[in-house]
């Protein structure tokens, strides 16, 4: 999307937004603590978004292969309107035991829904397939998510070859031999009112990422020296066999508006143009591809499409920013390792 839309999007939320961007600026959201957990060796990790105040929030999933927890209680019409965590994780259906050790960290600190007899925290979250890198007998478990849990704070976020990047790669339509090491990344973009809009992504994708109609990490050649567009190997007849439910991007869009549940969902959708901006092919039978939106409820807003927008251009940012930030591991290369 072109700057000068941004700048008139930000223009109707309350004024440009901040030139210079570093990772820390998503913690201009005051609700918001970030922790990291990762096994290098097993190469997986978790990530945990920690709302210690509670945070309104919506899901949209796309994918067709998707693994999730707690995410009916985001719908509109339910019951519960805060979340206390948003969790991506590696270790495919296994990563949702990462959730658990959250869930009790919090509860440790007294955080969640006082129930009279307990706290219950309310944790969320998506998981990807990882097992295909480092050693698939090694996967992030409750104690992992405990140790993230405990870890968050409000500086130093990291990117590439952490937390639920750890083992992330993209470009799998021609198999794992010929993908590329992805990771996860990060973007915000503040206004001069205050207002936040972030996202977190964990890009494990089964298509390439793009930008624009270049393929920027993805499908490698069969000499593996340079990137070839997977769409077009779908095209001429690959079908990537073997592979279905091994990818998957997950991610959360973070702001400090005060949203509704209804507004986070609508967040979440508009979100996913990032995805589709940012990765091709996405949404497919080999993905499960989903996407978070939580709003902590410190500014208020007027114009939710233009968050929308702006939303959708951070989540696509993000993207680039993981595959950027990834490093070489599990014997497939970065981006960063192939000559342009």
């Amino acid at each position: 999307m072109s700057r000068w839309i941004i700048a008139a999007l930000c223009a109707l939320l309350g004024g440009p937004a901040m030139a210079d961007y570093h990772t820390d600026s998503l913690f201009n959201i005051k609700g918001l603590a970030i922790g990291q957990a990762a096994d290098p060796q097993g190469l997986t990790g978790v990530t945990v978004l920690r709302f210690d105040g509670g945070a309104t929030a919506g899901v949209d999933v796309r994918g067709a292969a998707p693994g999730t927890r707690e995410t009916d209680l985001l719908k509109p019409e339910n019951l519960v309107d805060k979340v206390h965590a948003i969790v991506l994780s590696g270790g495919s259906a296994f990563g949702l035991d990462s959730m658990s050790g959250v869930a009790r960290y919090l509860e440790e600190q007294k955080i969640g829904f006082d129930t009279g007899v307990a706290y219950v925290p309310i944790v969320t979250g998506a998981v990807l397939f990882d097992l295909a890198l480092g050693d698939p007998k090694r996967r992030p478990d409750a104690d992992m998510g405990y140790r993230a849990a405990a870890s968050a704070k409000r500086q130093g976020l990291e990117e590439g070859n952490v937390g639920a990047g750890t083992g992330a790669s993209v470009g799998k339509i021609a198999g794992m031999g010929r993908a590329t090491k992805s990771g996860i990344g990060s973007y915000s973009l503040t206004l001069d009112n205050g207002l936040v809009v972030g996202a977190v992504v964990a890009v494990n994708a089964w298509g390439d990422v793009v930008n624009g109609n270049t393929v920027v990490a993805g499908t490698r050649s069969e000499d593996g020296q340079r990137f070839v567009s997977g769409t077009d190997l779908i095209l001429a007849g690959a079908n990537g066999e073997g592979f279905a439910g091994r990818n998957t991007t997950i991610g959360a869009i973070v702001t400090n508006a005060k949203l509704t549940k209804s507004q986070a969902l609508k967040l979440a959708q508009m979100g996913h143009d990032g995805y589709a901006r940012a990765i091709r092919p996405v949404h497919s039978m080999y993905d499960g591809d989903t996407l978070f939106a939580a709003g902590t409820g410190e500014i208020e807003v007027s114009n939710i499409n233009a968050v929308g927008v702006i939303a959708a251009e951070v989540v696509e940012q993000a993207i680039h920013r993981a595959v950027e930030a990834a490093t070489a591991a599990g014997g497939l290369p970065a981006a960063s390792d192939l000559t342009p």
